[in-house]
């Protein structure tokens, strides 16, 4: 059973305004001159290949299994202190590192907000995937729907679809594919990665109190071609049309934040432990 948190979310003030350190050039540099261009390349290009509707709907079920033990919040956190994403043009630092820093980034700007906090925390925690075996372009990057046309707007373009297996199909080349107009994004099957994983654990965990703005946060944050580029609206119903709102600010903390200094994970752990307890206690299974 899943219990949802009893209080109304407050609208996000329009008002408040994030506090970039670097202008937005230097985020999402997927250019040949960025240093960990060929790196990048090479995981996306993969996961462009592999990632077919066939495959993601096999992954899931796999996962959704949740027989890779259980382990607390916190637990699986330290689990991304040995893991650096591979698709990330913008650094090369362990993921629990960044995952503090969108914590903190969204608490400065909404100190009341803690629920929100803690999904800054925790957004990437899928991909614990990795240290149970699942390679890069099946966990990290950005994410796009399957069974439909690809977008030109997905990093590297429909160029590094070449090679899909769905791309050969007619069905799956057409704009709609396999969904109808405005059918909603919940019925939509989403290329296999951490967004996915971490939002069906949290789902099977009896008491997660989360409110459903961040459960969608963090299954939809890596989806840049809709909540950056726009596309896929078609795709899209009432529900996701409210809640891109949350997306676009997340998106602002998620990204922005990995100019910032180092954070004093230790000092911090007592904070977020806390929060831990109220919205998502005891041991999941993953």
């Amino acid at each position: 059973m899943f219990f949802l948190f009893s209080q109304p979310v407050r609208i996000l003030d329009p008002s408040v305004t994030f506090r970039p350190e670097k202008s937005e050039e230097y985020f999402r540099n997927y250019t040949s001159n960025n240093v960990y261009h060929e790196r990048v390349r090479n995981t996306y290009y993969e996961m462009h290949t592999r990632q077919t509707l066939s495959y993601a709907k096999e992954r899931l079920e796999y996962w959704t299994k949740f027989d890779h033990g259980e382990r607390t919040i916190m637990e699986a956190l330290d689990i991304l202190n040995s893991v650096v994403d591979e698709s990330d043009p913008d650094v090369d630092i362990p993921n629990s590192v960044h995952a503090y820093q969108t914590a903190e980034r969204i608490r400065e700007v909404h100190p009341d907000l803690d629920w929100f906090h803690l999904v800054g925390l925790i957004h990437d925690l899928g991909k614990v995937m990795v240290q149970f075996g699942e390679p890069q372009w099946s966990v990290t990057g950005d994410t796009f729907p399957l069974g439909c046309r690809f977008s030109d707007h997905i990093v590297f373009g429909r160029e590094s679809f070449t090679d899909s297996d769905d791309c050969k199909d007619s069905v799956y080349s057409s704009e709609l594919g396999i969904y109808e107009k405005n059918c909603g994004l919940q019925r939509v099957v989403m290329s296999w990665g951490h967004d996915e994983y971490m939002y069906r654990v949290l789902r099977n965990h009896a008491t997660c109190r989360l409110p459903e703005e961040g459960l969608y946060v963090i299954r939809f944050h890596s989806f840049y071609p809709y909540h950056t580029s726009g596309d896929y609206t078609y795709l899209c119903d009432n529900n996701d049309t409210e809640q891109l709102e949350w997306l676009n600010r997340f998106n602002k903390f998620d990204l922005y934040s990995k100019a910032d200094s180092m954070p004093a994970v230790e000092e911090l752990r007592p904070y977020y432990q806390g929060l831990i307890d109220k919205y998502i206690p005891g041991k999941l299974k993953w």
